[in-house]
């Protein structure tokens, strides 16, 4: 059994399958996910309203990927400013779309890690980069 780290074997498996340019959405528990067989691979860990808090989450993944570069949408600026700290926080270089164009690029993602964060807009997509 792992000791550390990410302990759900459904995340750690899609983790370690990622590569270099690979997208991850971090999302809240009302951003429409893509179905499958052409969305991207989901790892739902909501379980309650609020529960895990997308901070906790993002903190657990940003301690396993290396992130080159990440996109939110420009909404979570005046309707999440908790959110919007946080994001600014920890990534500079941070892009902002609208929140449809996010939507829109969630297609794209490999992986979505969904939270079960019940305020608007706690939303990212991590480019992952690599550790070299």
């Amino acid at each position: 059994m792992k000791k550390s780290g990410i302990l759900n074997r459904h995340l750690a498996g899609a983790l370690a399958r990622l590569g270099h340019t690979d997208r991850v959405v971090v999302c809240d528990a009302g951003l429409p996910i893509p179905e499958r067989p052409h969305g991207p691979h989901v790892v739902d860990l909501a379980f309650r309203a609020g529960v895990p808090r997308f901070s906790e989450v993002l903190d657990g993944l940003l301690g396993e990927l290396e992130i080159e570069g990440a996109t939110a949408a420009a909404e979570v600026k005046d309707r999440n400013p908790e959110a919007s700290t946080l994001l600014d926080g920890l990534f500079p270089g941070l892009e902002l779309v609208t929140h449809e164009e996010l939507k829109a690029l969630t297609h794209e993602a490999r992986l979505v890690v969904r939270t079960g964060e019940v305020r608007p807009y706690a939303n990212v997509i991590l480019h992952c980069g690599v550790p070299f």
